[in-house]
């Protein structure tokens, strides 16, 4: 596959973004200025890049707990988003919804779901409507090596198989469920557990944009023609614990070390397209440099901002009829 220039500069300053917002989210969270739980994506970047980077604002998204890098890979606006996580005022959901509830409707990014599993029911519903409304759109739930265990998983890709629903299923296999491995708790393969239900699945290297990038256009081409869902499990590294502050007991001595150095996607992004001679490292450090500064300007909004009203926190609580 051929790539242009600007694709490339938009794939490696999305996915520098992500980590830098990632890094930067830790940093202020361990400072005190960001409530509740946090679950960082760094490490994972190259899969909600490129996957959303063949989506449109009018294809649709459903994420996880882990949801900062597929809100960022949607387009979401970053300094709205850092405000929400803070639980500022004029944050995405008003700074009601934090970290693991951020959504961008009008990017369609249905939002970022505590339950584990949660996702692609959600996602069956948005890719229903596309097929009923006769719309070319998409519909693509993220979900990792533990939902795949779920019930609601299982149910969700029945029902896509059986109504030929236009849903990509996206498993992000970082081999860890909070701290209990895959080769624990998933017996046999998430691939063949997809085609189980007669929907075409690909494994592929999450630590390659390029192989993402590549199976993700095959995957969204066969759901918008028609055929029905498709899978993906991307097999993904994750850098950080379960959540921010968990001390990853569960790592093996030197193992994150040798992560960092071998199972870097942005590092691994970078080795490949400077040596083709598609970009140079100068291109490639000031993209790093703008990403930066655009944490850092939204990082100081969110601290200057207010809190939430009183009527801000009353409104859309409940809906009535």
């Amino acid at each position: 596959m051929a790539y242009s220039k600007e694709l490339l500069t938009e794939a490696y300053s999305t996915m520098t973004t992500i980590r830098q917002f990632e890094e930067r989210m830790i940093k202020e969270f361990m400072a005190g200025n960001i409530p509740g739980f946090v679950h960082t994506y760094d490490g994972q970047e190259a899969v909600g890049v490129g996957v959303c980077m063949h989506l449109s604002d009018a294809d649709i998204i459903g994420s996880t707990h882990r949801g900062h890098g597929h809100c960022i890979a949607k387009g979401a606006d970053i300094e709205l988003m850092i405000l929400e996580i803070m639980g500022k005022a004029g944050g995405l959901c008003k700074g009601k919804g934090g970290s693991m509830h951020i959504a961008d409707i009008d990017k369609g990014m249905l939002g970022a779901n505590a339950i584990v599993g949660g996702g692609p029911p959600l996602v069956n519903g948005a890719a229903l409507s596309m097929k009923t409304l006769g719309k070319p759109n998409v519909a693509v739930s993220f979900s990792g090596d533990g939902s795949s265990n779920q019930g609601t998983v299982m149910e969700a890709l029945n029902l896509a198989g059986v109504l030929d629903l236009p849903h990509l299923f996206v498993f992000e296999n970082n081999h860890l469920a909070e701290g209990t491995g895959d080769e624990y708790a998933v017996s046999g393969d998430i691939t063949d557990r997809v085609r189980a239900f007669a929907i075409p699945c690909e494994k592929v290297d999450g630590t390659d944009f390029f192989a993402v990038y590549e199976a993700a256009k095959k995957a969204i081409d066969h759901c918008r023609s028609g055929k029905g869902p498709h899978g993906l499990e991307a097999d993904v590294i994750r850098f950080d614990g379960h959540f921010i502050g968990d001390p990853q007991a569960y790592r093996g001595e030197g193992e994150l070390d040798d992560l960092r150095a071998n199972k870097d996607c942005l590092k691994i992004f970078r080795q490949r397209v400077t040596a083709e001679g598609w970009m140079t490292d100068a291109e490639l450090d000031q993209l790093d440099q703008d990403a930066a500064a655009a944490i850092e300007k939204g990082v100081q909004r969110g601290l200057a901002a207010p809190q939430p009203t009183l009527d801000e926190l009353h409104s859309d609580v409940y809906c009535s009829y």
